[in-house]
């Protein structure tokens, strides 16, 4: 049986995103690595909707992992549930393919010396991340369908996980 899930990148480290016309902000490498040890329950929502959850760490429907490229996740979400068979049905379709992050900057730093404030983000903590249409940081975000049966995605799973760990990576 061909089990469902969405997979991209939340954040990819120092990649620029205008918010708001108002200044530019970058996310630097690993600045979520504190936020997942301390406060590993993190929600996937669907655009920042705390009424349509679509998964969570704490029972393992969303893994979220820190990699040389960025934040990486792995959403299953119920394929039962109104929720999931939207995510998998607009997200396999590709009407929606990006991903939002919420999260609170808890050590930053600023640099006012361009035309428009950067913004680098060193620490940060996260609560969730969304499956949005358009987000701040486009197309460096990213959600994918994937189908692989049971035993297929677990060992999928498994040998990144195994190639993470050989180059360094939690």
């Amino acid at each position: 049986m061909a089990e469902p899930f969405i997979s991209g990148y939340a954040i990819q480290w120092n990649q620029p995103a205008t918010i708001a016309g108002l200044w530019v902000e970058r996310f630097a490498r690993g600045a979520f690595d504190r936020s997942l040890r301390q406060y590993p329950d993190v929600a996937c929502l669907w655009s920042h909707d705390e009424s349509r959850p679509l998964g969570r760490a704490s029972n393992g429907t969303l893994t979220l992992k820190s990699d040389a490229i960025g934040l990486w996740y792995s959403l299953t979400p119920n394929p039962d549930s109104p929720n999931g068979q939207e995510a998998l049905a607009t997200v396999g379709r590709e009407d929606v393919g990006q991903v939002s992050v919420g999260f609170w900057s808890e050590i930053e730093e600023w640099d006012d010396r361009q035309d428009m404030p950067q913004r680098l983000i060193t620490q940060a903590r996260l609560s969730e991340i969304s499956l949005v249409l358009w987000g701040a940081y486009g197309d460096t975000t990213s959600a994918a369908l994937s189908r692989a049966s049971t035993n297929a995605a677990a060992a999928l799973r498994r040998k990144a996980e195994e190639a993470h760990r050989l180059r360094g990576i939690r």
